[in-house]
């Protein structure tokens, strides 16, 4: 079974960074645009960065200038890179191949307020 998997959630202080990993199987990292998604406790999910096969970011509004989304080739792993987070950046973080309905199980990532 085609497996995304996240890791590098965690707790982090208001204006803090962290740094989220999704490791994927080569075929799909080659063949798919790459996305990290979030969900929040009472909310839809909803996408905050995207990366093309030919490494085109797309961010939302919430995140443009916070948020940074990278791909590793060699690795077939995405990343994203979080700064200046904020309460309002709590949420389930998962990784998806665009299009494919591929998604991994999330990562918890927590900025108290």
């Amino acid at each position: 079974q085609v497996q995304l998997v996240e890791s590098g959630g965690g707790s982090v202080q208001p204006g803090g960074s962290l740094k989220l990993s999704c490791a994927a199987p080569e075929r799909i990292f080659n063949d798919y645009d790459m996305g990290w998604a979030r969900q929040a406790p009472g909310k839809m999910r909803e996408m905050v960065a995207t990366i093309s096969r030919h490494n085109m970011p797309s961010y939302a509004d919430p995140v443009k200038g916070r948020f940074t989304i990278s791909r590793d080739s060699a690795k077939s792993t995405v990343f994203l890179q979080m700064t200046d987070m904020r309460p309002e950046d709590t949420a389930l973080y998962y990784c998806n191949a665009l299009g494919s309905g591929v998604w991994g199980r999330g990562t918890l990532v927590t900025v108290p307020s």
